[in-house]
């Protein structure tokens, strides 16, 4: 949510597009997930361990765990943002009692509650499709925008589109997602409407991700306000609450947060749990799996010392996205390696069509990633 406003700020409507065209991606990488989860009965970490060995299964460990350290606490510091709006107090002192709680929702909740609660809060997001039609953007450039694929290989421009792909690509997202099949012990009879489940997930994120930047080019990118603190990123919702921008940003803010941190640090506890083979799963008690609560917990402090150093949660949003952006090809090319392997899924290995499509998803995320990269030192203009 605060990336696609930073980036809304930034290139206003010139990566709607982008946006856009991640509900494809997301439904092809999702479902990927989803027959790797059913088919193998696994998790994508263990999956990898099974077919590829310990030493590629700790390469997209390591993978996985930078990136969700450095994004829960981007999205713990989001939260004590969102509360801080909310009751007009010093966020950073609230980080510790944010992370608290969503440790609490995680080890006293059992698994199907804690999805409930997720499934709730997300409706919070939709607040920007009505933000967008009240915002009254210039439509012909929206329409430009949205259809016209264009990419001027600024700085500005290649930042934005790695931080969308990494924001909406990022591994935990797809590692989740093979969870949670195992979590339900889906059949290979619910196979079919798991994919469907996939594809209207993929569909909502996507009018929300294309939702929140237009409304945001429409108003903070209209005026060339660049967006560094949760204040700022409010108004990107005046049109639709005026004076209650603020309240209603933080709302937003919080549900994006309160989505994320279960999901991220439960994921992150999963991979390690799944690597050295112990209990695991949400589904468990404390008591049952000690050791995968104990690194949910870990990924947790490591966040709230890193969300306490003083960086803005809207920096560093827009930070994590960039690295989940340079981290995820790989979890993504092992996720398609895995779809296609018989020894893992059996028969019913992935159509060569959606494993091409998965290739092609992730190199196109990691040559973003590379010319981001050699724009940072400077070994192609920006």
């Amino acid at each position: 949510m605060a990336t696609l406003v930073v980036v809304g700020a930034g290139t206003m409507f010139g990566l709607a597009w982008l946006t856009l065209l991640m509900m494809p991606a997301l439904v092809v990488v999702q479902v990927l997930a989803t027959r790797v989860g059913v088919l193998s009965g696994r998790d994508l970490q263990r999956a990898v361990r099974d077919g590829y060995g310990r030493w590629v299964s700790a390469v997209l460990l390591v993978s996985i765990l930078a990136v969700n350290v450095v994004t829960i606490a981007a999205d713990v510091a989001a939260g004590a943002a969102a509360i801080g709006l909310l009751v007009g107090m010093d966020s950073r002192w609230l980080v510790p009692a944010f992370a608290a709680g969503v440790l609490a929702l995680l080890m006293l909740g059992k698994y199907d509650e804690v999805e409930r609660v997720l499934k709730v809060v997300m409706l919070g997001l939709l607040a920007y499709g009505a933000a967008v039609v009240l915002a009254r953007p210039d439509w012909g450039a929206v329409a430009r925008g949205s259809l016209v694929p264009t990419v001027p290989f600024n700085q500005e421009h290649v930042a934005g589109m790695l931080a969308i792909l990494g924001t909406t690509l990022t591994s935990y997202m797809y590692v989740w997602q093979s969870v949670e099949q195992v979590e339900e012990r889906c059949s290979r009879q619910d196979l079919r409407f798991r994919q469907f489940d996939a594809l209207v997930g993929a569909g909502l994120a996507a009018v929300i991700f294309w939702s929140i930047l237009v409304a945001s080019g429409a108003t903070l990118g209209k005026h060339h306000q660049h967006v560094e603190t949760a204040e700022q990123a409010a108004q990107a919702l005046g049109p639709l609450a005026g004076p209650l921008a603020g309240e209603m940003f933080a709302g937003g803010l919080l549900a994006s947060a309160i989505i994320a941190v279960p999901v991220i640090a439960a994921s992150g506890g999963y991979v390690i749990a799944s690597a050295f083979g112990w209990r695991r799963g949400l589904s468990c008690t404390p008591r049952q799996a000690p050791r995968y609560y104990a690194v949910i917990v870990a990924e947790a402090l490591a966040g709230v010392a890193l969300a306490m150093t003083g960086i803005g949660p809207i920096q560093l949003l827009f930070v994590a996205s960039l690295i989940g952006g340079i981290a995820t090809p790989l979890g993504l090319v092992l996720l398609v390696l895995a779809a296609g392997n018989p020894e893992l899924v059996g028969p019913d290995r992935a159509h060569v069509a959606l494993r091409v499509a998965g290739w092609v998803i992730a190199v196109v995320v990691a040559a973003v990633s590379v010319i981001f990269l050699a724009q940072q030192v400077h070994l192609v203009p920006g």
